[in-house]
């Protein structure tokens, strides 16, 4: 493993821009590459479907649609209206034909989390949603299932991206505390057993400390930048009394870490689910950073916020202020992106404190 590449890591946007042009990856937009993630594209097709599923490991997509669980085709070369809390199934323009070497992981772009669209990777054969295996030949499809907002999309429309993988790559706890005492990665005091830990912020002097989802508001387009107005889709919530909310089962709270973060070039980290003996609530739909993130080359950055989505699962629950609510992996690069999260590619999110997004004005 490792020997393509010459470095075990996180594939960085110019070795998947070397898989595009050899045809390893067919269909992708080279304009739509990350500095460690590729977004990935809708193709013309798409279903409403009656449930989620997998294709399980003796089955592909299309032959699962055909057992009657495809109730309506849809033709997205025109703008399409995907409801919410309803699951839809898009073919999309990406195909892959990976090497043996080579892994791929799946995850909803940030704006895609922030608006409260769960998205998950599916592929022929697949026995889990959002990993693809070694060696993986054929489609990608994205399930789509809108939570708090009905959405509208078409074909090139983009709501996940793709990551490639080599060898070893995610940092234990002993070396992710070693560069964390070479690269400040938080400006607290450093939480490590099992990743980063992080924590939900609830108090401090900011008149808004958090939102949530209104009920029946109106479509969001998913290609439309900076035009929404937060309120009429969010409520504010402001600084709370006693240093705790109340999560509501059903409602969708859009809140931010008390810590900074830092992701070195050399690095990239991806959020994960912290365990449900902690607390019956998800945390974060959209799990990727990319190097640089709340990194400059000066020194000079005290980090980003991560912005946390939270969902209440089946009783009202209490989360209080510095409670543990995720945590956060780092894995190796295979080589250092030429271009770096902010700078120059037009990052949404660069030295970001709580912000809904990029939809909204």
């Amino acid at each position: 493993m490792g020997e393509r590449f010459g470095n075990d890591g996180v594939l960085s946007a110019e070795m998947i821009a070397g898989l595009m042009q050899s045809g390893e990856i067919a269909g992708a937009d080279i304009s739509r590459l990350q500095p460690a993630s590729l977004d990935l594209t809708f193709g013309l097709r798409a279903w409403r479907v009656r449930a989620s599923f997998l294709p399980s490991m003796e089955r592909t997509v299309a032959a699962r649609l055909q057992d009657g669980l495809a109730m309506q085709a849809m033709d997205l070369s025109a703008d399409a209206v995907f409801e919410r809390g309803c699951v839809y199934l898009v073919e999309l323009n990406e195909r892959l034909a990976l090497g043996d070497e080579l892994i791929g992981a799946a995850n909803p772009k940030s704006s895609t989390g922030r608006i409260d669209v769960f998205v998950r990777l599916v592929t022929d054969y697949g026995a889990a949603f959002d990993e693809i295996p070694a060696g993986y030949i054929g489609p990608l499809y994205a399930e789509i299932s809108p939570r708090s907002f009905s959405i509208m999309a078409r074909a090139d429309s983009s709501l996940n991206q793709l990551r490639l993988k080599q060898g070893t790559f995610r940092l234990d706890d002993e070396q992710l505390a070693l560069l964390h005492s070479e690269t400040r990665l938080v400006d607290h005091d450093a939480r490590i057993d099992g990743g980063l830990g992080l924590s939900v912020s609830l108090s401090g002097d900011d008149q808004l400390i958090g939102w949530r989802a209104r009920r029946h508001s109106a479509l969001i387009d998913v290609d439309k930048i900076g035009v929404l107005d937060p309120h009429d889709f969010f409520e504010p919530i402001g600084p709370q009394k006693y240093g705790f909310i109340i999560l509501d089962p059903d409602e969708f709270y859009i809140l931010a870490s008390k810590e900074a973060l830092v992701i070195p070039p050399d690095y990239a980290a991806e959020m994960t689910p912290i365990s449900p003996g902690l607390g019956e609530f998800r945390v974060h739909y959209a799990g990727f950073f990319d190097p640089g993130f709340g990194w400059s080359k000066d020194g000079g950055s005290n980090g980003s916020r991560a912005v946390l989505e939270v969902r209440s699962h089946d009783a009202p629950f209490v989360l209080e202020d510095g409670q543990l609510v995720a945590k956060l992996v780092y894995e190796r690069m295979a080589a250092r992106p030429e271009k770096l999260y902010g700078a120059g590619i037009q990052s949404n999110y660069q030295g970001q404190g709580l912000k809904l997004s990029k939809h909204f004005a």
